[in-house]
């Protein structure tokens, strides 16, 4: 009999977090999502086979802690962790970015990410076993004029190696991807609304296009499963080229795709 999988997602209800579910539900999983109230509904559990919703608030200490105890005792021990909560940041000069803004982005971003690890992590460690996958961004490792929202996620970057190393000899293994320019709600109605041109998003990668959120949780599914089990403390890209593309533009930009032979 093949042991119980049980999968936290926080973040669940949309984006990158809704395709991992999928892809956590379609493996096997024991599945809970977490996001915040109003984002879920009884006949979504239903329709995508997740085994529970909670309403919970990344940026709200007991809430998590209570969400962590109330899945223990129903659902048996939390076996892998997908921090998928997360908000964008509009595109604002430092002038003009207002320090409530930064603060929403960084409370969520980093804070929320780290607060999900030490809660749900240090129990992994208790019991001696357990996987987590923070989703950081390319954004983390670049000069970016998002001045919330990179530093935020060069942080993600670096408490998943610090996690990894503290709780390695414990049987918990700690990674995140870095995900490109991905084709989220969240990042259309960015695009819908003039603050981010998918032109210049897709022209800047070598594969000449955006990620989609599938493609994501298939990095995220790798670093959770066994396949991955000497793997800790690393950040997976999962960026279409993005990062080694960019820096074409000074010599033109990426070439274009070779014409096709007969």
């Amino acid at each position: 009999m093949s042991k119980k999988t049980v999968t936290v997602v926080t973040g669940g209800a949309s984006g990158i977090g809704a395709a991992c579910v999928q892809h956590h539900v379609k493996r096997g999983d024991d599945v809970i999502v977490l996001d915040l109230p109003g984002t879920w509904s009884d006949a979504k559990t239903k329709e995508t086979g997740v085994k529970a919703f909670y309403p919970c608030d990344v940026l709200q200490d007991q809430t998590v802690h209570d969400a962590a105890k109330l899945i223990e005792k129903n659902h048996g021990a939390v076996t892998g962790l997908i921090n998928s909560a997360g908000i964008l940041q509009r595109k604002l000069p430092p002038e003009q970015l207002t320090m409530a803004e930064w603060d929403k982005v960084t409370d969520v971003d980093q804070r929320g990410t780290y607060l999900c690890c030490v809660v749900f992590g240090s129990r992994m460690a208790e019991l001696g076993h357990g996987a987590i996958v923070n989703i950081a961004s390319i954004t983390g490792w670049r000069s970016i004029p998002l001045h919330a929202y990179a530093p935020a996620k060069a942080a993600v970057i670096s408490m998943t190696m610090c996690l990894a190393a503290e709780w390695g000899r414990s049987g918990v293994r700690v990674n995140a991807v870095a995900p490109g320019y991905t084709l989220t709600e969240a990042l259309q109605t960015a695009i819908d609304r003039g603050d981010r041109n998918p032109a210049d998003l897709s022209e800047q990668s070598a594969m000449g296009r955006l990620v989609m959120p599938d493609e994501v949780a298939d990095g995220v599914g790798f670093l959770l499963s066994d396949a991955a089990r000497a793997i800790t403390g690393v950040t997976l890209p999962i960026d279409v080229g993005w990062l080694c593309g960019t820096t074409w533009g000074t010599y033109g930009g990426v070439p274009p795709a070779r014409p096709l032979k007969s």
